[in-house]
């Protein structure tokens, strides 16, 4: 690797730390014919590892430079696609798995971008291991009443449980990045409320419109007597801002409007 071109446009930033690799490898739990789809394998350190798993492992790696040290990785149930994981089909790749887990170290401004196609694919994604700036992982994992709840973490918290593992420091990458990085886990919910998705995260995000004004400001549009009376049931009124409610209290919200 010693003459290899680190590119700022992928945000490669390689993990050196073995303590954080072993973290990622005992929360993972294979059951039955399982599927590990790693974005981002980088120079292989994590792959090495993953290949000696109980499952096959698929790879997305968006730069072909990193070819001839991920071909060292000689492993039969290893398969590695050199695109770019925002344009491709998961559906072309995956079939036939009882289980699927993503693995990935996801550069900050496309963390989103990859949590929405894997949301969308609706593929049963039983768990993500995901590798992100520390900031946005305490964002994903937020809890009502904090500054950094907002609307992803609601809609997150639809599909998954979202934990933090571990804070990771920068300095356990190389080249060093600007900022720290933190390990999240995000386990499947199995019997989520079904509400419209598309209706409902079109309210939240109305909720959500102007962040520091209260409930009242943003759904002015709506009855808000009915508004009043559900909040009431939790202890909430007009005043309160959206990042105050939970998940659950969204979906009642939403339901009693019949939007």
């Amino acid at each position: 690797m010693s003459e290899f071109r680190f590119k700022k446009r992928y945000g490669q930033n390689f993990l050196t730390d073995k303590n954080t690799i072993d973290k990622i490898i005992n929360n993972i739990k294979i059951i039955g014919k399982t599927l590990i789809i790693e974005i981002g394998p980088g120079n292989g350190a994590l792959t090495k590892r993953l290949v000696q798993l109980n499952s096959d492992i698929l790879c997305f790696e968006i730069d072909q430079e990193l070819k001839p040290e991920l071909d060292k990785i000689n492993s039969p149930n290893l398969k590695i696609i050199y695109k770019d994981f925002l344009t491709i089909d998961l559906l072309d790749y995956i079939k036939g798995y009882e289980e699927i887990y993503v693995i990935a170290n996801i550069p900050y401004y496309i963390t989103t971008p990859i949590i929405e196609k894997i949301i969308k694919s609706k593929l049963n994604i039983k768990f993500m291991i995901l590798m992100v700036q520390k900031e946005v992982a305490d964002r994903l994992s937020a809890k009502p009443g904090s500054n950094d709840y907002g609307y992803f973490t609601v809609y997150l918290s639809y599909y998954y449980t979202v934990s933090k593992i571990s804070n990771v420091s920068r300095k356990l990458f190389y080249p060093v990045p600007n900022v720290d990085s933190a390990l999240i886990k995000l386990e499947i919910k199995e019997n989520r409320i079904k509400v419209d998705e598309e209706k409902f995260f079109k309210f939240v995000k109305e909720c959500f419109r102007f962040k520091r004004k209260n409930i009242k400001n943003n759904l002015l549009k709506y009855d808000l007597n009915i508004v009043n009376n559900v909040l009431s049931k939790y202890n909430h009124n007009l005043s309160n801002r959206a990042e105050d409610f939970t998940l659950v209290e969204f979906i009642d919200l939403f339901n009693s409007l019949n939007i």
